[in-house]
């Protein structure tokens, strides 16, 4: 029997655990009720209301100018649909990186107003001082590795991180200090698999990919990205479970043309 069927909902000390029982952990994203209830009723582990919302649902370029207004909407959306999945938050740009005060307070919204369970942050060292703030205060935090999409102007573009060795070197010990500062778990997005597996082995919390390879303690997509219905780009590492977009996209044509052919409503379809 695996591990989140034993119990009624998913906690931060039960993923940690999921790890230290080899049981691979699923992660996806929703920013809305009936996405998070469809998500919740299929035995996912994690939902993540990430940044990403910004480009999926509200059509932004980034994730850069997602705040935190619009982060508490999606946040408070998806909660009223979850009853058993561990609820996370992507702390959006610049409500972290001022200072340790601001994070708290921001992430303080996100559980107290929003009902998240642990929030998610972007970097190592540099944010080392607020990982350790946050869960002094009992706020579990995920971290982020690799490719981190709120400093993509930095990197150039969304090309995979740590295939030199000192960038590789410095992701490596970056983990361990946010093992270190209390983080329960972190994403390691487009990096090497080997550096990737590396990274797993060296930790005790687990570590979960996206574009990261197969030898992650766990595997998170974008929803719209695995369901196909966000066809902007298609990066390697998305599996397309489903093409709903050409589904739905099929379905207006269809009505498009029945409204106009006076085919809706029929009889049946009246009062």
């Amino acid at each position: 029997m695996s591990i989140q069927k034993e119990s009624k909902r998913v906690t931060v000390p039960l993923i940690i655990r999921m790890k230290e029982q080899g049981e691979p952990i699923a992660m996806l994203t929703a920013y809305d009720t009936l996405m998070a209830e469809i998500l919740d009723q299929s035995g996912i582990d994690i939902i993540l209301v990430g940044d990403s919302g910004g480009m999926v649902m509200a059509g932004h370029e980034n994730t850069l100018s997602v705040g935190m207004s619009e982060m508490l909407h999606y946040v408070k959306s998806v909660r009223r649909g979850v009853n058993r999945a561990l609820l996370v938050v992507d702390m959006p740009f610049l409500s972290y990186q001022i200072s340790v005060e601001d994070a708290v307070r921001n992430a303080g919204r996100f559980l107290q107003e929003g009902g998240a369970e642990a929030v998610k942050l972007e970097g190592g060292k540099p944010i080392i001082p607020v990982v350790e703030r946050l869960v002094q205060l009992g706020i579990p935090v995920m971290g982020h590795l690799g490719l981190t999409p709120q400093s993509i102007h930095q990197f150039g573009g969304y090309g995979v991180r740590g295939r030199d060795a000192e960038i590789a070197a410095q992701l490596k010990e970056d983990a361990l200090l946010l093992e270190k500062a209390g983080a329960f778990s972190m994403v390691l997005e487009k990096i090497p698999a080997d550096l990737a597996r590396e990274i797993s082995e060296q930790l005790r919390i687990p570590t979960i990919g996206i574009g990261a390879g197969k030898y992650c303690d766990g595997q998170v997509l974008v929803s719209h990205d695995m369901l196909g219905l966000y066809e902007k780009f298609k990066p390697k590492f998305v599996r397309r479970y489903a093409e709903l977009g050409k589904l739905m996209l099929e379905a207006f044509i269809q009505y498009v043309h029945d409204v106009k052919q006076k085919d809706f409503p029929s009889e049946n379809e009246s009062y």
